[in-house]
C-alpha cells in the first residue's frame, strides 16, 4: 500500500547531503570553498559536527508535524558515501576513501529514519544525490570538485556497486526489523544527471543498475531522472520492459532568463492551460508511462519564483500561492506522487523554499488532501449501478468494430478498480484518506493477476475495466469529477 499510494511529500533536504544555503552550520568549520559534504568532512571536526546536525536537523516533532499536515511520503537525499556504515567498500577508489570514520555513523540514522517514519504512517523515497564521481557538476552532488562520473566508467561500475549495498541492507533492515517495516517505497537511483553528449552511457548505466538491483530485490521501485528531457526517458522506461519504473521530472520556475522575465501569473496561467506546453507533456508522459506499467513523479519543486517574477504585484504571497495551487492542479491530476523541495531552510522565514514557512504563510494550501464526502462502506449499490452504465457503454462503443471481444473481463476490471479505490481509502483511518496514486504499476498487477486464472486474452478489457471503476468509485467518494 505505501508504494502504490498517492504520494504527497516533502524533500528532506539538507539532512546528510548538505546545502549551505539550506543550512549553512556545519559549514563554518569546512575547507574551501565550504559548498560541499567533501569539504566539510575535510575540514576541522568534521565527525562531530555533522553527527550533532544529523541528529537535530530532523527531530521526532517534524516528522509529528509533517503527518499532521497532510505529508504521506518524504525524499531522503543521501550520498554513496553515507553507506559505508553498513559496507566500508563503497568509499573505496573515492574522494572519501579516508573519511569512513566520519561517515560512518550516518548509516544508523539513516535505517532510524525508515523506522521512526513508519511509526508516522510514512512513506520514504531514498534517492542517490551524490554518486561516485558526481553525475553533475552542483555541489550538492558531494564534492566542489568538477563532476567526473560520466568520464571515467569506474566511477560508474562503482555508483552500481554502491546502490547495489545500499538496496541489500536497507531491504534487509526493513525486512528484519521489529515490526517489519513497509514504508520502503523505492530507491532513486541518480538525482539530477547531466549526461551531456553521454545520454547513451546514462541509459545503458540504468539499464545495468535495474539488473544488479532487480537481482537483489524484484519488487522495489525504482526512480530515475528524465534529466529534463521528459519525454525522451519516457520512451526509454516503455523499452527497458522492468516492472514498476517511475520517471522523475523536477519542475523550477526561477532559474532561466525566461522565467525571471515571466510575470508570476503568467506562470500559473501557463501551468494551469492544458494545451501550453508543460501540462500537454505531462498528460502525454503520464499515459504514455501508465500504458507501459510505469508513472510520473515530480520530485521537487517549489514555491520559488525569481524577483523579476514579483516585480509589480501587490500581495506577492497571493501570487505564490497561485502559483502553489497551479502545480498542485497539474501534478494531482496526472502524476503519482510529488515532493517539494524542501521541507525546512535555515537562515530566516523562506515561503519559495521552505514547506514549512510556506505553509505557515498560506502560500501552500493547509488543506491540501481531499476529504472524503461519502463514506467508503456505504457505496456498494454504486457500484452497481456505474458498472451496469460503464459496461454498456463500452460494450456499445467496441461492437462497431469487428473483432473478438470479451466484455466481462470489463466487467471484472470495473469491480476490482472501485473495490480497490476502497481499499486505499479505508486503509490507516486518519483524517486524510489515501489514493491510488501508482495505477499504471497497479492495474498490470491486477492484470497478470486476472490473466492467470481466467486467461490472457482481451486483458485490455479488463484494464479498461479497471481504471474507470477506480475513477468512478473516487468520483463518487469525493463528490467530484477528478481523481
Amino acid at each position: 500500500m505505501y508504494r502504490f499510494r498517492k504520494q504527497r511529500g516533502v524533500n528532506l533536504g539538507s539532512w546528510f547531503v548538505l546545502e549551505r544555503w539550506i543550512a549553512d552550520g556545519p559549514f563554518r568549520a569546512a575547507r574551501a570553498p565550504a559548498q560541499s559534504d567533501l569539504d566539510i568532512a575535510s575540514g576541522p571536526d568534521a565527525k562531530s559536527i555533522l553527527e550533532h546536525h544529523w541528529d537535530t536537523w530532523i527531530t521526532d516533532q517534524d516528522w509529528v508535524w509533517l503527518a499532521g499536515h497532510g505529508i504521506n511520503t518524504v525524499r531522503i537525499p543521501i550520498g554513496y558515501y553515507h553507506v559505508c556504515g553498513a559496507d566500508p567498500s563503497v568509499l573505496r577508489g573515492t574522494d572519501f576513501v579516508d573519511l569512513g570514520q566520519v561517515f560512518a555513523g550516518a548509516w544508523s540514522r539513516i535505517t532510524n529514519a525508515l523506522a521512526t517514519a513508519h511509526q508516522h504512517g510514512i512513506g520514504v523515497l531514498f534517492d542517490l544525490h551524490a554518486a561516485p564521481g558526481k553525475q553533475n557538476g552542483d555541489a550538492h552532488s558531494g564534492t566542489s570538485n568538477k563532476p567526473t562520473f560520466f568520464k571515467h566508467q569506474k566511477n560508474m561500475t562503482h555508483a552500481i556497486h554502491c546502490l547495489s549495498a545500499f538496496v541489500a541492507h536497507m531491504t534487509e533492515f526493513a525486512r528484519t526489523h521489529n515490526p517489519p517495516l513497509p514504508n520502503l517505497v523505492g530507491v532513486e537511483l541518480l538525482n539530477e544527471p547531466q549526461p551531456v553528449s553521454h545520454n547513451d552511457a546514462l541509459q545503458k548505466w540504468y539499464r545495468d543498475a535495474f539488473q544488479a538491483l532487480r537481482a537483489i530485490d524484484p519488487e522495489l521501485p525504482l526512480y530515475i531522472s528524465d534529466s529534463w528531457m521528459t519525454d525522451q526517458y519516457a520512451g526509454f522506461v516503455k523499452s527497458a520492459r522492468t516492472p514498476f519504473l517511475v520517471l522523475d521530472h523536477h519542475l523550477y520556475r526561477c532559474f532561466t532568463s525566461g522565467d525571471i522575465v515571466t510575470p508570476a501569473a503568467e506562470h500559473a496561467r501557463r501551468l494551469r492551460d492544458r494545451n501550453d506546453g508543460t501540462p500537454s507533456m505531462f498528460s502525454r508522459v503520464a499515459r504514455d508511462l501508465a500504458g507501459a506499467g510505469a508513472s510520473l513523479v515530480v520530485g521537487e519543486w517549489s514555491a520559488a519564483l525569481n524577483p523579476g517574477s514579483l516585480h509589480g504585484p501587490s500581495d506577492e504571497q497571493a501570487e505564490k500561492h497561485a502559483y502553489v495551487q497551479a502545480q498542485l492542479q497539474l501534478y494531482e491530476e496526472h502524476c503519482a506522487g510529488w515532493f517539494f523541495w524542501t521541507y525546512k531552510k535555515g537562515g530566516g522565514r523562506d515561503t519559495g523554499w521552505s514547506f514549512r514557512d510556506a505553509v505557515n504563510a498560506g502560500v501552500f494550501p493547509g488543506q491540501f488532501r481531499r476529504t472524503l464526502q461519502r463514506f467508503p462502506t456505504d457505496i456498494g449499490a454504486d457500484m452497481e449501478r456505474a458498472r451496469s452504465a460503464a459496461s454498456a457503454q463500452h460494450a456499445s462503443y467496441w461492437d462497431k468494430h469487428p473483432g473478438h471481444y470479451e466484455h466481462w473481463r470489463f466487467d471484472e476490471g470495473y469491480a476490482t478498480g472501485w473495490e480497490d479505490a476502497v481499499r486505499f481509502a479505508s486503509w490507516r483511518p486518519t483524517q486524510f484518506a489515501e489514493e491510488l496514486g501508482f495505477r499504471g504499476p497497479w492495474v498490470k498487477c491486477r492484470a497478470a493477476e486476472h490473466a492467470a486464472t481466467k486467461g490472457g486474452s482481451n486483458v485490455w478489457e479488463y484494464e479498461h475495466g479497471f481504471l474507470q471503476g477506480c475513477k468512478a468509485a473516487y468520483d463518487n467518494m469525493y463528490g467530484s469529477s477528478g481523481a
